[in-house]
C-alpha cells in the first residue's frame, strides 16, 4: 500500500493533462477527468479517473491504483483494464460536470447566514484515515465589480451548496482554464466527451483562432453542431480563421442556402481560396490540398526559405517543402517551378539561392488527380506533400499526407474505437473487472 502525508491536497483541476505512467516509467495516456461519488454521501468519494491512452481512447483508472501524484505526473501500478469508460448515472466527473456551477458558500453551524454565491473554480481531494481520496475543499470565486476580478475562498465540502441541482446555464471560464494547455486535438477529444450543450457552450467561449483549431479536430457531427449554434457572423470569422481546405469540408457538409450565406459574410479575401476549393470534387487532389503551402521566388535564400518553414502554425507536413514559382506568390501563382525539401535546404549554404536547391525529379500532379492515384503518387516518391499545379501551369496548392489519410480513413474514424488487442481487456487473476464500487 502507498502512503500519503496525511495533509496532502490536491486540487483536480490542476491534473487535467497530467501524464500517467506505469511503474517503468512508461506513458500510457493523460487524465482527463475525475470520476466521483455524487450524488451520494458527503463528502464523496474519488473513484478515480479519465485516462485518455492511444489512440484517443478513455478508460477508467481507479484511484486505489495510483502509486503516487508528482511534479507534472502520475503513477499508477498494476494494468488498466482498457475497456471504454461509461459515465453511470451515481457518478459525477468533476471536470465536466461541476467546474463553473453556480454554489453558495455558508458557514457550518450558522444557520442564518446568508452565505456567499460564486462559481467553482476547482475542487480538492484528500485522503482519509481508511485510505479513502474524499472530497474536502471547493475553491469559489465571488462575481467581480466591473472589470475588477472577484475573490477567491476556499470553503469545506460541507458548507458549501448547490450541486446537487442542474444548472442549465451554467459557466465555462474554469473548465476553459483546465483546458488551456491542450492541444487542438485533446481539447477537442475533451469536447467530443462533453455533453451537447456544455460542449456547445465551452466552443462558444473559446475565441475565433482556438476554436477554428479545435473544429478542424473535431468529428464531423460535432463540427456541424456547433458551427450551427453560433450567430452567423460568428461563424463567418471561424471559418475565416480555419485552414481553407478545412473550411471548405465543413462547407460541404451543410445545407447550400447556409454555406452560401456564410460564405457571403466571410471577408472576401478570406472567402476567396475556399470558394475555389469548393470547385473541386472532395475526393481529387484539388478536394484534399491546402491552398496555403510554403511559396518563395528562386531568388530567396536557404535562410529566408527555412524562416518561412520556422512559423509556429505551419504544419510539419506542409513545412516538408517550400514550392518555388514566378509571382504572384499566392495561389493560384504564377509559374510552377519546382519543389525545394527541407532536408536539401538544411544542407545548403543559408546564403545560396532556393533556385539552385529545387528537386528537378519531382513532376507535379494535376487538381483531378483521384485520391489512389494521389496516394499512389506519394507512396511512389515517398514523400509527405506534393504539388497541384493547373493547366496554365500555376501552383494551385498542395496536398499533404495528412489531407490523404483524412479521406483514406473511414468518415467517423475521430469517433470510431481502435479495435483492440485480444486479452487487452481482461483483468489481471482474481480482481474483478468492475473496480467502480460504490461506498458501502
Amino acid at each position: 500500500m502507498v502512503s500519503y502525508a496525511a495533509d496532502v491536497r490536491i486540487f483536480i483541476a490542476r491534473l487535467a493533462g497530467t501524464p500517467v505512467f506505469d511503474p517503468n516509467g512508461d506513458q500510457i495516456g493523460r487524465i482527463r477527468d475525475a470520476v466521483v461519488a455524487l450524488p451520494g454521501p458527503r463528502p464523496p468519494r474519488v473513484h478515480g479517473f479519465v485516462v485518455e491512452v492511444q489512440p484517443r481512447r478513455r478508460v477508467f483508472m481507479p484511484i486505489t491504483r495510483v502509486r503516487s501524484f508528482g511534479a507534472g505526473s502520475v503513477v499508477f501500478t498494476g494494468r488498466l483494464d482498457l475497456r471504454r469508460f461509461e459515465q453511470r448515472a451515481s457518478e459525477t466527473l468533476v471536470l465536466a460536470d461541476m467546474l463553473d456551477r453556480e454554489v453558495t458558500v455558508r458557514r457550518r453551524g450558522a444557520p442564518d447566514d446568508p452565505g456567499i454565491t460564486g462559481s467553482v473554480l476547482d475542487v480538492a481531494m484528500e485522503r482519509d484515515r481508511a485510505g479513502d481520496w474524499l472530497l474536502t475543499k471547493v475553491a469559489v470565486r465571488r462575481p467581480g465589480r466591473g472589470l475588477r476580478r472577484g475573490e477567491t475562498i476556499v470553503a469545506d465540502w460541507e458548507e458549501v451548496t448547490g450541486f446537487e441541482s442542474l444548472q442549465p446555464d451554467q459557466g465555462t471560464a474554469s473548465l476553459l482554464a483546465a483546458f488551456e494547455r491542450m492541444r487542438p486535438a485533446d481539447l477537442a477529444s475533451a469536447l467530443h466527451a462533453l455533453p451537447p450543450k456544455r460542449r456547445e457552450a465551452v466552443a462558444a467561449a473559446l475565441d475565433d483562432d482556438r476554436l477554428a483549431d479545435v473544429l478542424e479536430e473535431l468529428p464531423e457531427r460535432d463540427q456541424i453542431g456547433i458551427l450551427t449554434t453560433l450567430a452567423a457572423e460568428r461563424a463567418a470569422d471561424v471559418l475565416e480563421a480555419m485552414a481553407p481546405d478545412d473550411a471548405a469540408d465543413l462547407l460541404q457538409e451543410l445545407p447550400a442556402d447556409r454555406a452560401q450565406a456564410l460564405l457571403e459574410l466571410m471577408e472576401p479575401r478570406e472567402a476567396a481560396p475556399v470558394r475555389r476549393l469548393l470547385t473541386y470534387a472532395e475526393d481529387t487532389a484539388g478536394g484534399m490540398m491546402t491552398s496555403e503551402p510554403v511559396i518563395v521566388p528562386p531568388t530567396a535564400t536557404v535562410a529566408e526559405a527555412l524562416a518561412h518553414i520556422r512559423q509556429e502554425d505551419i504544419t510539419p507536413a506542409v513545412a516538408a517543402q517550400v514550392y518555388v514559382t514566378r509571382a504572384p506568390y499566392e495561389t493560384p501563382t504564377g509559374r510552377f517551378l519546382g519543389v525545394a525539401h527541407f532536408q536539401r535546404l538544411l544542407r545548403e549554404p543559408p546564403s545560396s539561392l532556393v533556385g539552385a536547391a529545387i528537386d528537378r525529379t519531382i513532376d507535379p500532379i494535376h487538381p483531378d488527380f483521384s485520391l489512389a492515384e494521389v496516394t499512389s503518387y506519394l507512396a511512389t516518391y515517398n514523400l509527405v506533400a506534393a504539388p497541384v499545379v493547373d493547366e496554365l501551369g500555376r501552383l494551385v496548392g498542395a496536398v499533404t499526407v495528412d489531407d490523404v489519410l483524412d479521406h483514406l480513413l473511414p468518415a467517423d474514424w475521430r469517433e470510431r474505437e481502435a479495435e483492440m488487442p485480444e486479452g487487452a481487456n481482461d483483468p489481471e487473476d482474481g480482481e474483478d473487472p468492475d473496480t467502480r464500487t460504490s461506498p458501502s
